[in-house]
């Protein structure tokens, strides 16, 4: 089978060199799963918190990620790699690409390389395999662009406006395609995690969490733009749950994973600082051209089809974040 990259009106194969051309979870109380799982993008947010997590529940895990170390440092874009790890492998969780709006609008290129080029090599070898992978493919919120009515649910019309949402739009396609073919797939579209001390400094959670650690300014790019925030915690809880589907061989629709819950930027910054015990100076920005300026979602189909809910409020999951950095910097309660 050979997936096709879409542009405009044409379709072509995607070229990636050196890729040969095939001919603690309610909701996962089953037996702990004792399978060896690729995940790419290991070294990110996301990957690692499920990747410990899958670990504590008996899995062997290999990961692939360019940040990674030893045999686990690699790029999904290159098949020869790729197919070394996913070897052996029942499952992928595919979370590797240019993951942040901002980095995808700077360098759009390399985004479609990575998320587009990279999943459709992912996907490939996994059709090569004699006993096929059940592939989980980590999509974005950013597929919906700037919805017309909110709560969006996952039926809500894609229409992205930024190249990281095109990306992925184009990413589900493929999953969808290779689905058809055969393997068996599952796309989740994650919400705005945040949760972890060693995220990126520069996202608005943790910036936000630093500066009231520092007792430092916030700078707020659109004070009224809302998101739907997601604690880490929840975000590995639902993945999960999706992968136990895709081992006994349920099929399923698009899912995200979200709380269902609108916070401004105003807000956020309110409770950051409550929990910096003192006022914060606040720097005003408009919002950036190619954010979504406002979402959340509807989390029903996650509780109908996957029995998940939404634990970790915002201010809990911020509270936790202010206390771990306090703990890894050092700083004075």
């Amino acid at each position: 089978m050979e997936l096709r990259l879409n542009h405009g009106n044409d379709s072509f194969p995607v070229d990636v060199p050196g890729r040969r051309r095939p001919g603690i979870f309610a909701c996962c109380d089953r037996p702990e799963m004792k399978d060896r799982i690729l995940v790419t993008g290991s070294e990110g947010l996301v990957g690692r918190a499920l990747s410990a997590t899958l670990e504590e529940r008996g899995n062997e895990i290999v990961g692939l990620d360019r940040r990674g170390a030893g045999s686990e440092c690699g790029d999904v874009r290159d098949a020869r790699q790729a197919r070394a790890v996913v070897a052996g492998c029942r499952g992928i969780i595919h979370l590797a690409a240019v993951s942040r709006v901002v980095w995808a609008e700077r360098a759009p290129d390399e985004c479609r390389s990575t998320n587009i080029g990279g999943l459709c090599c992912i996907l490939e070898v996994a059709i090569e395999q004699p006993e096929r992978p059940w592939v989980l493919f980590a999509s974005s919120r950013e597929v919906y662009g700037q919805p017309r009515r909110l709560p969006a649910t996952e039926e809500t019309p894609l229409s992205p406006v930024n190249v990281y949402g095109r990306s992925k739009v184009e990413g589900e396609r493929l999953v969808e395609e290779a689905r058809a073919g055969g393997l068996r797939t599952a796309t989740v579209r994650l919400s705005n995690v945040y949760g972890s001390a060693l995220d990126h400094a520069d996202r608005v959670v943790p910036a936000f969490a630093r500066a009231a650690v520092e007792g430092s300014a916030i700078r707020i790019d659109g004070a009224e733009c809302t998101f739907d925030f997601t604690h880490i915690d929840d975000t590995v809880r639902g993945m999960i749950a999706v992968t136990e589907r895709l081992e006994v061989g349920g099929t399923l629709p698009p899912i995200h994973l979200l709380t269902g819950t609108p916070t401004t930027l105003r807000d956020l910054a309110a409770i950051a600082t409550t929990f910096a015990g003192k006022r914060l100076p606040v720097v005003g920005a408009p919002p950036r051209p190619f954010d979504v300026s406002h979402f959340h979602g509807d989390p029903s189909r996650a509780r109908e089809l996957l029995g998940w809910a939404p634990r970790v409020g915002l201010r809990d999951g911020f509270e936790r974040l202010v206390r771990d950095l306090r703990a890894r910097f050092g700083a004075i309660e």
